[in-house]
């Protein structure tokens, strides 16, 4: 395990739900100081209430300076400029966003000397690399960034492929986005994401009391939680709700999309965003788990966390066409029409699962949260300090090594 650092994360937000860059830092903050940057550059803010809201929290942040999360985490907001585009605007940008996080960097060192490394969940800042003496850049790649509403995907990409030149180490959280990453840089390596598997398991080893806004819903109940966004394929949703009149449907999460037709049915039920630490217990009550991305290039690329996270809970999964969910066939239906997708609903409460809890939930047993940082403090003290790191036989899910601080930087692109 990485230890005795001092890491940069460039991310989204640390005060919302747990993603995978937040299980991920949290473990590295056991033995790491972490600076944690709430970045919110990638995406020029529209003209609506939401956005407004955002902004607006946003300014609160920055005015507020550098924030303990944990004994081990800062957080910092930095006053940044969305979708600067103007080489002027985005010089001013760049400029404002690293001396800001060198001015983090030296208050939370107190005067130590740890070494440096950053770690960017986001795509469009390869401007940062080498600005901070860091021993390492990693990029990690969660999503196809390129697909994103509310991106300009040109300016994206230029920016996500100057990255994938410069980082030292570049992880890719799927199969697809191995895939396209490895078109520029061939020594991207695949990490897929874990689970909280102690967490979510306890849906069914534990006898956790059946939450109070799914108690009087007919059963069968069908759950999806996480933001409901661009990426839900809300159509589809409401034409199975209308096959299956009898059955209950609920999401949990903020929906930031216009979700008027899903309210205006019956059996639909939208309970707005949960504590995370409540998520096991509606888990529990659930009769299947729902993965609703629509399809499109942007979804060809995910990994859900939510996937292995319904799977640990012991739930069966119907899902939308993921490549991602093919290896859990044992456990997820994938239906590719509403027809489908209410014949897989209806076998799904035929069949037994709920007698196979268990033996659905330890199919993810191994691959935990804590498993994948191993892995990937591996891969990174692999580059840093590769004459210390003993040989390990690579895992089903860390493929190749990265390249080293004496190889010769990629000049042109090169197939898989």
């Amino acid at each position: 395990m990485i230890q005795d650092r001092l890491i940069v994360c460039i991310a989204s937000s640390w005060d919302y739900d747990p993603t995978s860059k937040h299980q991920i830092i949290k473990i590295l903050s056991e033995r790491n100081e972490i600076v944690w940057v709430n970045y919110h550059g990638s995406r020029r803010p529209g003209v609506n209430r939401a956005d407004m809201r955002g902004a607006a929290s946003a300014l609160r942040r920055v005015v507020s300076g550098v924030q303990k999360a944990t004994p081990t985490i800062s957080q910092v907001t930095p006053l940044v400029i969305p979708g600067a585009a103007h080489p002027a605007l985005k010089r001013v940008h760049e400029a404002m966003l690293v001396a800001q996080i060198r001015r983090a960097v030296r208050k939370t060192q107190h005067g130590r000397d740890l070494p440096v490394q950053v770690w960017s969940f986001a795509p469009d800042v390869p401007y940062l690399v080498g600005k901070f003496d860091e021993e390492c850049f990693v990029y990690y790649c969660v999503d196809e960034y390129r697909e994103f509403q509310g991106f300009h995907s040109e300016r994206i990409a230029q920016a996500e492929d100057e990255l994938l030149d410069r980082a030292d180490v570049v992880v890719a959280t799927s199969a697809p986005l191995l895939e396209a990453r490895r078109q520029r840089r061939p020594d991207t390596t695949l990490a897929r994401h874990g689970v909280d598997y102690d967490h979510f398991s306890t849906a069914w080893q534990q006898h956790l009391p059946i939450p109070a806004d799914l108690a009087e819903l007919p059963r069968p109940v069908f759950g999806y939680f996480g933001l409901i966004e661009h990426w839900v394929d809300i159509e589809l949703l409401a034409q199975v709700a209308r096959a299956r009149p009898w059955f209950s449907f609920v999401l949990l999460g903020d929906a930031k999309v216009d979700v008027t037709e899903l309210r205006s049915l019956s059996n639909v039920h939208l309970l707005g965003r949960k504590p995370y630490q409540q998520l096991p217990a509606y888990c529990a009550h659930f009769d299947a788990g729902l993965l609703l991305f629509a399809q499109n290039a942007m979804t060809r690329h995910v990994n859900p966390v939510k996937m292995r996270e319904y799977i640990a809970a012991g739930l069966p999964v119907i899902s939308t066409p993921l490549p991602e969910a093919a290896p859990y066939g044992r456990s997820i239906t994938m239906a590719s029409s509403a027809e489908a997708f209410a014949l897989a609903c209806d076998r799904a409460i035929q069949a037994d699962y709920a007698g196979r809890a268990q033996d659905i939930s330890r199919t993810v047993i191994q691959e935990t949260w804590r498993a994948r940082v191993e892995e990937l403090s591996k891969l990174v003290m692999g580059f840093v300090a590769p004459e210390v790191v003993e040989a390990s036989k690579p895992t089903e899910d860390v493929l190749p090594k990265p390249r080293t601080k004496s190889s010769t930087p990629i000049a042109t692109p090169q197939g898989v």
